[in-house]
């Protein structure tokens, strides 16, 4: 009872839809930030010492992070799972960004601050070469993805959004239709890079989902009629794939909508938090999104448009 209200409240702090093409609208960056700055929502404390993009970005990752956390201390600690798998995408960013530094790439930022939360990071962080990494892996919840050895970044990251999302289906069957979208939305990606099969492990981890028939597509409407039905409309009216941001755009908003349901569930239960978790993700989409329309001096979203 006290999480289901706990995430109602938490959810009527959102900055909306409305106000978010709004801030798409504001002539610069320094404007929208300005605005936010200055308003009550979840985002103002983390935003008044902030003025450039990327570090506006982070500040509203930072800030979906702590309401994940804040609702995870409220739910017993059956519902724990729930919170540790939505938040799998912070532990994702941790895992890419010291991949990539390991390689030899850009210092890893100062990884998210997971607590109680995470999912393997407090091992994971400690690797100091890739194939240490990898390693530790194949011996964590993420094994699946490590399996395949060292894999670059996209690679990585793709595999391990996907091994998220069967994960949050599993802890939470309501959230299926979430995890249906983004591994339609991966693999197309993933066929569109060279217009060939993904290297493993991504075509296995997608087989449970996806079946193998969309593996052979050679065209973004032979990879839509191969998937099953009932995942086809994931993809409709895409003609190519540089349309695939519009096909991402609508399944924020499916999932936003979805959320929105599971809020007005007349019971408490785990399915109004994780209602809550995916409206105030979408929120902080959707608020990034607005921030580098301004930051482009747009004047519009045609992102923002396409989720409307």
């Amino acid at each position: 009872m006290a999480a289901s209200v706990r995430a109602r409240s938490m959810a009527r702090r959102r900055v909306g839809a409305g106000t978010s093409l709004a801030l798409a609208a504001e002539g610069t960056l320094g404007a929208a930030l300005s605005s936010l700055q200055e308003s009550r929502s979840c985002y103002a404390e983390r935003l008044r010492a902030v003025s450039g993009l990327a570090a506006a970005e982070r500040a509203i990752h930072e800030t979906l992070l702590w309401q994940l956390r804040v609702l995870a201390g409220w739910l017993p600690a059956s519902g724990t799972a729930l919170a540790r798998a939505f938040a799998g995408t912070f532990e994702i960013e941790n895992i890419v960004a010291l991949a990539h530094q390991l390689d030899g790439g850009a210092e890893a930022p100062e990884p998210y601050r997971l607590g109680a939360l995470a999912t393997a990071w407090h091992r994971l962080g400690s690797a100091g070469t890739r194939d240490e990494l990898t390693t530790m892996l194949r011996t964590s919840p993420w094994r699946d993805v490590g399996d395949a050895g060292p894999a670059g970044p996209g690679t990585l990251r793709a595999g391990l959004q996907v091994a998220w999302a069967r994960r949050l289906a599993a802890v939470a069957p309501a959230a299926g239709t979430w995890c249906g979208a983004v591994c339609v939305l991966t693999a197309a990606r993933s066929l569109s890079v060279d217009g060939t099969i993904p290297p493993a492990p991504l075509p296995r981890l997608l087989r449970p989902v996806l079946g193998r028939a969309w593996e052979s597509s050679g065209s973004i409407g032979d990879f839509r009629a191969a998937l099953p039905p009932s995942l086809q409309k994931v993809v409709r009216d895409i003609a190519s794939p540089r349309e695939l941001w519009r096909a991402e755009a609508r399944a924020h908003a499916q999932m936003e909508r979805d959320g929105f349901v599971f809020l007005r569930a007349s019971l408490p239960g785990p399915d109004v938090v994780l209602g809550a978790m995916a409206v105030l993700s979408v929120d902080a989409w959707r608020v990034r999104a607005a921030l580098a329309a301004a930051a482009a001096g747009a004047g519009s979203s045609e992102v923002l448009d396409e989720a409307a």
